[in-house]
């Protein structure tokens, strides 16, 4: 083998962090130049291996090399989105000579290890596994093709290959002592581990888990007897699988079983922490569901002039660079939509993932009312929205055309295309508000509003996530009262969306355009607010205290 198959790393290990950590992603928000993640998920991975890197920590990652990508977001002719899947080439990754087997459906599947060296991006040595060989027939390539593909039997077969598949490939390395599923896509890990060790205590010794999400959509379910079919359960008897997960029904509950086959897990934020042991803690068996609040790497993410400007105390050069920003951004959205924005309006932002419960139109819920406001003559707002829905969700697409069709003839409208890291960096340095509409408490952390406010953008935000351990209203953000969540979804919504504009009218437009001294202090003080806590070399260090070494 050559260096770069082995565990290795290109610095001295940090003493603190000398465990031996395999880290297992779907999904992975690394550079704009590596399209292989979707959205928050894969940025709180990247930034973790970023972070790992930077504290020197004995850690590898394992992903997979999407051939396709998740998608890219083009336009038809009527400007409605397109989902593209565009080949993808990546040189940076290098050739090893690991391939090891995994069987899906009862067959043979060859499964090629590539590696990205940390120099390329500055993080720890990470392991991506493709399918799309030689050695493969058609349809076992496919299964590398696309993230979250929409075809079930590909999807438990991806599982396959990142847990069963990756786990071989660690193993060719050298080895691990500790095995992060980063959410439990990666599942199958555990029955190779039970292979393995031959001892389910053993098992849960060497096994951690994170679960991202109380939406049920990522909480996945399946039939059991289809899972033991597709070899889900790496040759474990069905019998035995039913005892040791406890899950004797007819539908197998993947984060369950994580739960129950891990030695201790985590939410992703204080809020979700209660959160996730309020849904699983009725079911016997489980691990211990602490909390260790998700970051983002501020090295990645912020603007250096803004940031040196901050820390100099210069709130001359700090309102200049917030403004270059903010013309840089425009240029992408004259760009995109022939608008010509104007650096002096207020400008809002609401840019992430698509989906129902994150209510990207709650803020046109009353259209003319919004119209209202935005076109205030003493006081306009500007509103851009961006975000990739799950491309075979129509509801999600729909929403994202419905506010394409609503934006067209608004000059102070815009709706992006192509939200990934560069575009998220650019909407979060040139805004001056960042927007968030979650239905509480169901985003687990929401972690681009704490980059937005690395770059002077102020959250405007549902109490959700990570806001709850940040904001303060008036004083670093601006957030909404809490609604009953016991109330029918159209009542909450109708409450939100009215303590949504009250505060934007009232509140956020007079301190913009009328007591800049406020405003700015705000702004201020969400930026200082913000590191270090909020930055990913604590959430790492977090992991290795509070997982690895429990």
């Amino acid at each position: 083998m050559t260096q770069y198959n082995r565990w290795y790393h290109p610095y001295d290990i940090d003493e603190k962090y000398n465990k031996r950590v395999a880290y297992f992603s779907m999904e992975y928000g690394i550079d704009q130049a590596f399209k292989i993640y979707s959205g928050g998920l894969g940025f709180l991975a990247g930034s973790h291996m970023r972070s790992a890197h930077d504290l020197r920590q004995n850690m590898i990652g394992i992903g997979m090399l999407w051939k396709y990508g998740y998608y890219d977001q083009v336009r038809h002719d009527d400007q409605s989105m397109r989902a593209q899947f565009q080949k993808k080439f990546y040189t940076f990754l290098e050739e090893t000579d690991i391939t090891v087997s995994v069987a899906v459906n009862g067959h043979e599947v060859k499964v090629k290890a590539l590696v990205l060296k940390p120099e390329v991006f500055g993080t720890v040595p990470m392991y991506f596994l493709s399918t799309d060989i030689p050695e493969n027939d058609y349809l076992a390539q496919t299964i590398t093709h696309r993230l979250y593909d929409p075809e079930m039997s590909t999807r438990i077969a991806q599982s396959i290959v990142l847990g069963i598949g990756g786990g071989k490939v660690v193993e060719a390395l050298g080895g691990a002592e500790v095995y992060h599923m980063n959410e439990a896509h990666a599942l199958p890990l555990s029955f190779w581990l039970l292979d393995k060790y031959r001892s389910v205590e053993k098992v849960r010794e060497h096994m951690v888990f994170t679960t991202h999400t109380p939406e049920k959509a990522g909480n996945e379910e399946h039939d059991t007897n289809f899972l033991d079919r597709m070899s889900f359960f790496n040759g474990t008897p069905l019998e035995e699988v039913r005892k040791l997960t406890h899950m004797d029904g007819h539908l197998f509950n993947h984060t369950l079983a994580a739960l129950r086959l891990s030695k201790v897990a985590n939410g992703v934020s204080q809020l979700h922490g209660e959160v996730a042991r309020q849904m699983w803690n009725e079911n016997h068996g489980i691990c211990e569901i602490k909390a260790i609040t998700n970051a983002q790497h501020a090295n990645y993410w912020t603007d250096d002039d803004l940031w040196d400007a901050l820390q100099s105390g210069n709130d001359n050069v700090l309102v200049v660079r917030k403004k270059e920003m903010k013309h840089l951004l425009f240029k992408i959205v004259s760009d995109q939509t022939g608008k010509l924005f104007n650096p002096e309006v207020l400008t809002i932002v609401w840019a992430r993932r698509f989906a129902a419960y994150k209510r990207p139109d709650l803020l046109v819920r009353d259209f003319e009312r919004f119209l209202t406001i935005i076109n205030n003559k003493e006081r306009p707002v500007q509103v851009i929205w961006a975000g990739k829905p799950y491309p075979f969700d129509e509801g999600a697409v729909n929403t994202f055309n419905k506010l394409v069709d609503l934006s067209e003839k608004q000059p102070n409208m815009a709706v992006l295309s192509g939200y990934e890291m560069e575009l998220s960096r650019k909407l979060k340095q040139g805004s001056d508000v960042w927007l968030n509409t979650p239905r509480r408490p169901r985003e687990a952390s929401g972690t681009s509003g704490m980059t937005a406010s690395m770059n002077g953008s102020i959250n405007f935000s549902i109490q959700d996530g990570w806001l709850p351990e940040y904001a303060r209203h008036g004083e670093n953000s601006f957030i909404l009262p809490i609604v009953d969540t016991n109330l029918p979804e159209h009542l909450q919504d109708s409450e939100d969306h009215k303590n949504l504009m009250h505060i934007l009218e009232h509140e956020i437009a007079p301190a913009y355009y009328h007591d800049r001294g406020k405003w700015l202090g705000i702004m201020k003080q969400s930026m200082f607010d913000v590191l270090p806590f909020f930055g990913s070399d604590r959430m790492a260090h977090e992991y290795y205290e509070k997982l690895y070494s429990y």
